[in-house]
């Protein structure tokens, strides 16, 4: 039996959570590339994680995932999460703008040949390279024209 693509997801979890809401309607279905992506994270945003499941199925499912896109399942009671306080965002965001300045992003996620280099070796690198050429240009021109 051939399999047709009913969804196709960014993340490995909300993939799961729409399986477990289509089966949960009597709809089988498969999540595909879980393995693959679970190895590399940053695979999920570039495959994706497909549904997959019976071409008798897929209005069915399609529309069952566009109703609960929309909210028809969603209870009066809401989220149980607590909303977001006012300086949770900022510190959020300054946090991630000191992990990027200081090369902590990248952390284990890419092989090293994929790595950026660290910017800070590079600026220092750098600034070592000009004061050498500096200290060389200045000790040519002292020994060509004595003062």
């Amino acid at each position: 039996m051939s399999l047709v693509e009913i969804a196709r997801f960014t993340d490995v979890y909300e993939a799961d959570l729409a399986a477990a809401f289509l089966e949960s309607h009597g709809i089988p279905v498969s999540v595909t590339e879980r393995h693959q992506t679970t190895i590399d994270p940053l695979m999920q945003r570039a495959l994706g994680i497909r549904l997959l499941g019976a071409p008798s199925h897929l209005d069915e499912a399609r529309s069952l995932l566009d109703r609960a896109r929309a909210g028809e399942f969603a209870t009066e009671d809401g989220d149980d999460i607590d909303p977001m306080a006012t300086g949770t965002r900022a510190a959020g965001t300054v946090m991630a703008i000191a992990a990027f300045a200081t090369g902590g992003f990248w952390g284990n996620s890419l092989p090293r040949r994929f790595r950026s280099p660290p910017w800070q070796g590079v600026l220092i690198a750098a600034g070592l390279f000009a004061i050498a050429s500096a200290a060389v240009l200045i000790g040519a021109e002292m020994l060509l024209n004595p003062p």
